[in-house]
C-alpha cells in the first residue's frame, strides 16, 4: 500500500517541540510520510527562541524540487517562512505544482512570544492556500481585525478556500475552534481546556490536518480528526524542559498498536 506523502516547509527546532520535528512525528503517527524542506535553523528551547538562521530562497526551492521531481505528492503543509525571499520561493513552487492541496500554518511568533517573522507578506500565498490554520492572535494580526468572524472573512477574501481559527488563546472556559469556508455556514467544535501551555500545538494540528487530507478525508472530517488527534496529544503531553509542555504526538500510533495487540 502506498503511504501518503506530505511535503513540509518549516524551520528546524532543536528542542523537537515545534517545526519539522513536530510535523514529522505527527505525520508518521497517523500513517503518513513527511518530505521535510528546511526554511531556517532556529536556536530555541521550550522557553523561547534565541536565534534564527534563514536559508536562501534558492536553497528552499532546490530542496522542494528534488522531492517533487521524484515523488508523487498531493498535499503540502507550510509552517515557518521567516523572510519575504522564502515566502516568494514557496509561492514559486506552489505555482509550478497547482494540483497540491496546501495547508498553511502562519507561524508568526515563538511560544514565548518572540516574533519570528518581521513583516509577513502573505497575500499571494493565501491565494494558493486550501486551508489556513491561524490561532486567534495570528488571525487578528494577519487581517488587523479584532472580530474573528470578520478576520476569517478577510482571509477568505484574500483567496483561501477555508480558514480554521483555533481558540486556545481566547479567554473562554472551553477551547472553541471554528472552520470557515466560502458559501458554507461556519462549523465550530468545543474541547475541554487543558491545564498547561504547549510548545508545538499549532504545528501538530496543521500537519495532522495535512495528513488526514492526504489520506482522503474531506475538509470537515480532516479538521475534526486533526483536532481530536491534537487534543489527545496535548492531554498526554510531557515536560522535558524548563518551559512549555510538549505534545505526545506518538499517542496515535501507540493507541493503534495497543488495539492491534489486543485483537
Amino acid at each position: 500500500m502506498q503511504i501518503p506523502i506530505v511535503l513540509v516547509f518549516a524551520g528546524n527546532d532543536p528542542s523537537g517541540g515545534a517545526g519539522l520535528s513536530a510535523d514529522i512525528q505527527a505525520l508518521a503517527s497517523i500513517g503518513c510520510h513527511a518530505a521535510p524542506v528546511v526554511t531556517c535553523v532556529t536556536v530555541q528551547d521550550t522557553c523561547n527562541v534565541i536565534d534564527n538562521f534563514h536559508l536562501s530562497g534558492d536553497q528552499v526551492i532546490a530542496q522542494a524540487e528534488a522531492v517533487l521531481s521524484d515523488m508523487s505528492i498531493g498535499v503540502c503543509k507550510i509552517g515557518l517562512l521567516p523572510s519575504v525571499e522564502i515566502i516568494e520561493a514557496v509561492e514559486q513552487v506552489l505555482l509550478k505544482y497547482p494540483q497540491m492541496t496546501v495547508v498553511f500554518d502562519p507561524v508568526l511568533a515563538a511560544g514565548g512570544g518572540k516574533s519570528l517573522v518581521a513583516n509577513p507578506v502573505y497575500k499571494n500565498l493565501l491565494a494558493l492556500t486550501t486551508v489556513i490554520t491561524p490561532n486567534s492572535i495570528e488571525a487578528r494580526r494577519l487581517t488587523n481585525m479584532d472580530c474573528l468572524n470578520l478576520a476569517a472573512a478577510q482571509l477568505l477574501d484574500y483567496g483561501c478556500q477555508s480558514v480554521c481559527i483555533t481558540g486556545t488563546h481566547e479567554d473562554t472556559d472551553t477551547v472553541i475552534n471554528t472552520l470557515y469556508s466560502k458559501d458554507e455556514k461556519p462549523q465550530s467544535w468545543q474541547w475541554r481546556r487543558l491545564a498547561y501551555s504547549y510548545h508545538g500545538s499549532g504545528c501538530t494540528f496543521a500537519s495532522s490536518l495535512a495528513g488526514f487530507l492526504a489520506q482522503g478525508s474531506d475538509m470537515l472530517e480532516a479538521v475534526y480528526k486533526a483536532q481530536a488527534y491534537t487534543w489527545h496529544s496535548l492531554d498526554k503531553g510531557f515536560h522535558p524542559g524548563k518551559g512549555q509542555a510538549l505534545p505526545n504526538r506518538l499517542i496515535h500510533a501507540t493507541l493503534r498498536n495497543n488495539r492491534q495487540q489486543s485483537d
